[in-house]
């Protein structure tokens, strides 16, 4: 079985990860010290591009949930996610974009022997994906003829493949699957007009009559055909987890310049420096207190859980509440503690070149995604007192 597509087999980037152990950590120092340098660029031109994917890819973030089957060497949720963080409180717009190198999880439920083929391939694919609205495709022999317009696919023009959201039929039950497509195959609709994350380059894209063969096809958070610990644990809490600790790494960005740098400042009015203002060092306490607090439910309900999927014990629908209330409780105090940083700073903070703005910018978006939003509390609390969560796909 070839992967094959309409005009020809999927196309994958050719860059590797450097050996893991030493070269690969140095290949990480050196990516996040590039980031520093272009987080701006970034901005300005409104995507990570293709060159700095790369410079990841060698640090081995698009191969962190690739099945050991296949060759992969999968992380744990945990040490992955502490890596976003890290490129988060450098540019949490790119830290954003970095957070797909765990899509390879939602892989696991496409055939085996796609799998296989996939991973002999290439084991370092950029995955960027615009599943809304899911448009109706036509079925034929051996696949789906699909057309329409997806939103919000971040990362795209950096991807080496696509993901598209389509409704499903009779034969998946209903469920909704997600295609996978070749980037040439799409039209990139260059939209992204916001001013948080906008180096996420999140436009849409279009496509035309593509055919997908439905190898290529999978439910979004189906079944898994490979049984490991990463492919056991829960998938769609895991997608939340990723997105919300970039907040987290905005807020410890945000929190790292106010006590390196803004503290130091003086007031234009010629006063003290800020640091030794009782409202900067109180404010400045609380929203570590807080930032750590949040820290330490989200990466300790990640343990517990992981502890689960590796020993092959059953992950209860609490527990993957707890996990999307984690994600949830990091999204909202990631973006009070960014707001935190913003306060204490004063006036100067308001200049859209101030180094605060890219942290105020980015850390508020997390918390407005639909899977980070205030009701998901709502609907874990329904879980935790055995209710119906009211809203699909939760937990």
């Amino acid at each position: 079985m070839a992967l094959a597509t309409e005009k020809g087999r999927l196309t994958l980037g050719d860059v590797v990860a450097e050996p893991a152990g030493a070269a690969r950590d140095a290949a990480f120092q050196h990516a996040l010290e590039v980031l520093r340098e272009r987080r701006d660029e970034f901005n300005a031109q409104g995507y990570v591009p293709r060159d700095f994917i790369s410079l990841l890819k060698k640090a081995g973030i698009f191969r962190v949930a690739i099945p050991e089957q296949f060759g992969g060497e999968p992380l744990p949720p945990a040490q992955f996610m502490k890596k976003v963080e890290q490129i988060s409180a450098v540019d949490p717009a790119t830290g954003w974009v970095a957070s797909f190198g765990s899509a390879p999880v939602y892989f696991a439920s496409l055939p085996v022997e796609t799998q296989r083929e996939l991973y002999s391939r290439s084991k370092d694919i950029a995955f960027a994906a615009g599943m809304f609205p899911m448009f109706e495709a036509e079925k034929v022999e051996g696949g789906y003829i699909c057309s329409g317009e997806w939103q919000f696919a971040s990362g795209c023009k950096g991807a080496d493949l696509l993901g598209i959201g389509l409704k499903g039929g009779p034969e998946t039950n209903g469920k909704p699957l997600t295609g996978l497509v070749d980037r040439s195959q799409v039209e990139i609709i260059e939209n992204w007009d916001v001013s948080g994350m906008k180096a996420t380059g999140s436009h849409n894209v279009r496509a035309t009559k593509v055919f997908i063969p439905e190898e290529l096809t999978f439910i979004r958070g189906g079944e898994p055909k490979i049984d490991e610990p990463l492919t056991r644990y829960p998938v769609l809490p895991y997608a939340a987890q990723v997105l919300a600790v970039v907040a987290l790494g905005a807020a410890r960005g945000a929190l790292d310049y106010i006590t390196e740098v803004g503290a130091a400042n003086t007031s234009v009015t010629g006063g003290p420096a800020k640091g030794n203002r009782p409202a900067y060092k109180t404010g400045l306490a609380k929203a570590e207190a807080d930032l750590r607090s949040a820290q330490g439910f989200f990466y300790g309900t990640t343990e517990e859980v992981w502890a689960k999927a590796v020993a092959g014990e059953e992950i209860t629908d609490k527990d993957k509440a707890m996990l999307r209330l984690a994600a949830t409780q990091a999204a909202h105090v990631g973006r009070d503690v960014v707001l935190a940083a913003y306060n204490v700073v004063g006036t100067g903070a308001m200049f859209s070149t101030h180094p605060i703005q890219r942290y105020v910018r980015d850390g508020l978006i997390p918390a407005q995604h639909a899977m980070l939003q205030e009701f998901t509390f709502e609907a874990a609390g329904a879980v935790m007192l055995n209710l119906d969560p009211g809203i699909p796909s939760f937990p």
